[in-house]
């Protein structure tokens, strides 16, 4: 797994994880009252915590689209990858 353009200025001595809010879960779902999703990812940019294209809803990949941040990565339990939307790269 090689970083890119992307994921490198996520890997900066300098740079810090935002610490996301402590919801539950996915924050799309649960403000619409929807409490089921298969894993959660967390933006490496602001830390917006939303559910994979595996779960009925894609709110991970809505986020990007939204806000053009490109880094999220795993929010699940023991778990640090990342995923650049813009290369479709697993680092």
């Amino acid at each position: 797994m090689m970083s890119c353009e992307h994921t490198t200025p996520f890997e900066a001595p300098s740079w810090s994880e935002p610490v996301p809010e402590d919801r539950g879960g996915c924050y799309d779902c649960l403000a619409a009252g929807d409490t089921v999703w298969a894993h959660l990812r967390m933006c490496m940019t602001c830390g917006h915590v939303a559910c994979c294209d595996s779960s009925p809803h894609r709110h991970a990949t809505q986020h990007h689209k939204e806000t053009g941040h490109p880094v999220m990565r795993s929010f699940e339990p023991g778990e640090r990858w990342r995923w650049c939307f813009v290369d479709h790269r697993i680092v």
